[in-house]
């Protein structure tokens, strides 16, 4: 029996709305070094996204080296495979890896191909059960850029030719790897998005290949008994239970609320493969105010006091608050009224407040008759958007749009 901890899209270094993650990150990391442990795992897959950044702080570098460092002196003779994905620097998370293969880690940022044949002493790995008996073979892919794709004349495929070109990547890869195999079980890792997945509003990039933003999961065969996928933040898997995401460790924004987080742990035995969703505490409560529908602004101090928090609360201990609020006219200074009641309580602000239309927006039409017209440093940026939005499209924004901005608006 071989047993897998497949994660991914750590996104060490995170923030949100400017609150560090950094207690969350470690109190995550060090379950998931229990879970390795109580489990007995015997291999650890990684499928990218380690930092939030490119160019991470020390101390999230710190915190990464600490946790493999650890795993592996609780775990002896365990091995992991870590890839780089669409946030990472491939080559400087690929720097320190003759350093990391002493732990039993291989870390894999780019591809190394000649002829169209990847080197296999960068791209496969033989992964053994605890008595040292070879049982899976893991095919090591990362984030694809666009020139790791091969490039395929328009005429040689129907669709698009970036997707052609991702699918007879795999193909190839795929092959050479169930050489390599020599008959044990066949494990791929990535970090891509699939069609049909369900994806995150705000958290995640879309990967945008040639115009293209996902592939089919066919490009995983059934000669692939697993496929470790990162990049979505919502555990799932893709068009069967044996293509997965692990998902991120806790809420990496308000989208991501509801998700059931935690890790992947696969079994591969005389019986085939098994896959068990194992959740993870989640560090600090993520609440929304109010569960479902939308607050009146006159019932938001009520809101926050119901809550009853310990005053004296920690701040890193202090739950992460996503508010929403109706609003039928002029939607200016609400952020400014939520953070300010906000303040008074022991809570973290997650968001710009989420704003519930009770009715359509219609320009002006909360301005009294005579009034002058607003100065623009008086209107709320959100207030802008929604008015150019309803002048563009005569029907005011969604949810959807107005999550866009927000998350538009705190990377600004």
């Amino acid at each position: 029996m071989l047993r897998i901890l497949h994660t991914g899209d750590w996104h060490i270094g995170r923030t949100l709305n400017g609150w560090s993650r950094r207690n969350e990150h470690a109190a995550a990391l060090a379950e998931i070094e229990e879970v390795i442990v109580e489990r007995q795992i015997d291999a650890v897959i990684v499928a990218g996204d380690i930092f939030d950044s490119m160019a991470p702080s020390a101390e999230a570098r710190g915190m990464f080296y600490a946790a493999m460092v650890r795993i592996h002196a609780r775990r002896p003779g365990l091995s992991s495979i870590v890839i780089a994905g669409n946030h990472d620097h491939a080559g400087q998370l690929e720097a320190p890896s003759v350093l990391l293969q002493r732990l039993g880690t291989r870390v894999v940022g780019t591809l190394r191909q000649a002829e169209g044949r990847l080197d296999p002493g960068k791209h496969h790995v033989i992964l053994k059960d605890s008595a040292g008996c070879p049982k899976a073979c893991v095919l090591v892919l990362p984030f694809l850029g666009v020139g790791d794709i091969p490039r395929v004349p328009p005429e040689e495929c129907s669709g698009s030719a970036i997707v052609e070109g991702v699918r007879r990547l795999h193909a190839s890869a795929i092959e050479q790897a169930l050489e390599a195999a020599a008959g044990l079980p066949l494990l791929v890792t990535g970090h891509l998005t699939l069609a049909g997945a369900g994806e995150s509003e705000i958290s995640e990039r879309r990967i945008l290949l040639g115009g293209e933003h996902a592939v089919p999961s066919d490009i995983f065969p059934p000669s692939v008994a697993y496929a470790a996928l990162g990049h979505l933040h919502r555990p799932q898997w893709v068009g069967r239970p044996t293509i997965r995401y692990a998902g991120s460790l806790f809420p990496l924004s308000a989208s991501e609320r509801a998700y059931g987080h935690g890790v992947s742990v696969i079994e591969i035995g005389e019986g085939g493969v098994a896959v068990e969703h194992v959740a993870l505490t989640r560090p600090v409560p993520f609440i929304r105010l109010p569960a479902s529908g939308a607050l009146e602004r006159s019932e938001i101090p009520e809101a926050f006091e119901a809550m009853g928090l310990d005053p004296q609360l920690a701040v890193e201990l202090r739950p992460f608050v996503h508010v929403a609020v109706k609003v039928s006219g002029t939607a200016a200074g609400i952020r400014g009224e939520v953070d300010g009641i906000a303040s008074a309580f022991p809570v973290r602000v997650a968001a710009p407040p989420e704003i519930v239309r009770t009715a359509a927006l219609v320009p002006g039409s909360g301005d009294p008759p005579g009034a002058s017209p607003p100065q623009l440093k008086d209107i709320d940026p959100l207030e802008l958007f929604t008015r150019a939005f309803l002048a563009c499209h005569q029907v005011a924004p969604a949810e959807i749009h107005l999550r866009a901005f927000a998350a538009a608006r705190e990377e600004a």
